[in-house]
């Protein structure tokens, strides 16, 4: 049987997606080490994570009051459990909306019952901080508000910093998933009024998917106690549990979180954010001039638009088939995003993972190939 994932394979495909992303040698080879999660050997690098998470986002537990839990799933798990804690059920959220991951919220408010009101702009359109404070102020039984921060449904940028500080001086709890920024774009805790933040190991940071965090404010999670929609995603006794003992309540992804040490660790040599923000915004300048060469659109205004991942529209050719461009890419190591667009037929290019200007380069070779295969001609 061939089998495309053996071992015999001496180069995994480039992945230029959002996350799960291609990540280093000394990533992979971290897992291959066996973990007891109640030895102090696996708390030590638990502790050790939690502390750098804390160190990236700039804020410190005893003089900011802020704490990161860690939390068994995918992003996904975090932005739940962080609503199904967070929120009494007295509680009203506002959810701004621009894209799939804004929808998957509002299924989520629905699915727990959880009150809400909903702020959506286009997908190409970063929601209006005035509007916000409009609703706010005409709402006052709206208590939290959350947002996503890099909408990669299509690339796009929003203004946490701005909404933050108004849900702040409106006497609201901010939440923000900033899953594909958290990392490697600016996040300011404290000009964004943040209260909670919910990210992903397998984005900016370039490890591996099994669990989430949440980095938040200690104080308003114990406020909400005896409030929790969960077992298993109760961030609060989840938080005290790793104080108390140093590990997690249920069985952890322990081979993601070697992976995860180690990714950190190689973040900190390329120089923390700044310089892990450099090289993707490399990437993404790289990637703008090669597709542009080749007569693709981009579909964001370059005002909006994140170095996370890009949005760019079908050519116009009848002999352009997304399948067809995307197996054709596959065939020669390299692996892009399907769009994710309500009404624009789309695909999408990420800029993160460890990848750098060559692999951008390459890809754009592999896509000029691709195109005068199928026969397609751009204008």
């Amino acid at each position: 049987m061939n089998d495309p994932y053996s071992t015999s394979w001496h180069r995994d495909k480039t992945l230029f997606t959002p996350g799960p992303l291609t990540t280093s040698l000394s990533v992979k080879q971290a897992m291959l080490h066996d973990a007891g999660s109640w030895h102090y050997e696996f708390h030590k690098v638990v502790n050790s994570i939690r502390d750098r998470l804390l160190a990236i986002a700039g804020v410190e537990r005893e003089k900011d009051g802020y704490e990161v839990v860690l939390l068994q799933g995918s992003g996904t798990y975090g932005v739940e459990a962080t609503l199904a804690s967070a929120v009494p059920e007295t509680g009203k959220v506002l959810v701004l909306s621009n894209g799939a991951y804004g929808e998957r919220i509002i299924a989520m408010l629905r699915l727990m019952k959880v009150d809400f009101d909903v702020i959506r702009t286009a997908e190409d359109v970063p929601p209006d901080p005035s509007a916000v404070e409009n609703t706010l102020r005409q709402n006052p039984d709206l208590t939290h508000v959350i947002m996503v921060h890099c909408e990669t449904t299509t690339g796009i940028m929003n203004p946490i910093h701005e909404v933050g500080r108004i849900v702040r001086e409106q006497g609201r709890q901010f939440i923000v998933d900033a899953m594909s920024s958290f990392g490697a774009l600016p996040i300011s805790f404290q000009d964004g009024c943040i209260d909670y933040l919910i990210s992903s190991p397998n984005k900016c940071l370039e490890g591996v998917p099994g669990f989430t965090y949440v980095i938040l404010r200690r104080a308003l999670l114990e406020a909400n106690r005896g409030h929790q929609r969960s077992l298993s995603m109760d961030l609060l006794h989840q938080m005290e549990y790793f104080e108390q003992k140093g590990q997690f309540r249920y069985t952890p992804p322990t081979h993601t979180l070697l992976a995860f040490h180690q990714a950190l660790l190689e973040f900190e040599e390329e120089g923390g954010l700044p310089g892990r923000e450099k090289r993707y915004r490399h990437n993404h300048a790289v990637l703008m001039e090669e597709m542009t060469r080749l007569g693709f659109r981009a579909h964001l205004d370059p005002s909006i638009q994140s170095p996370i991942i890009t949005s760019f529209h079908f050519p116009d050719d009848p002999a352009f088939e997304f399948k067809k461009f995307y197996m054709l890419l596959s065939d020669q190591g390299m692996i892009i995003y399907p769009g994710k667009l309500t009404d624009t037929e789309c695909f999408r290019i990420g800029n993160i993972g460890r990848i750098f200007e060559h692999d951008i380069r390459q890809l754009a070779l592999a896509i000029e190939r691709a195109l005068k295969i199928m026969g397609v001609t751009l204008t």
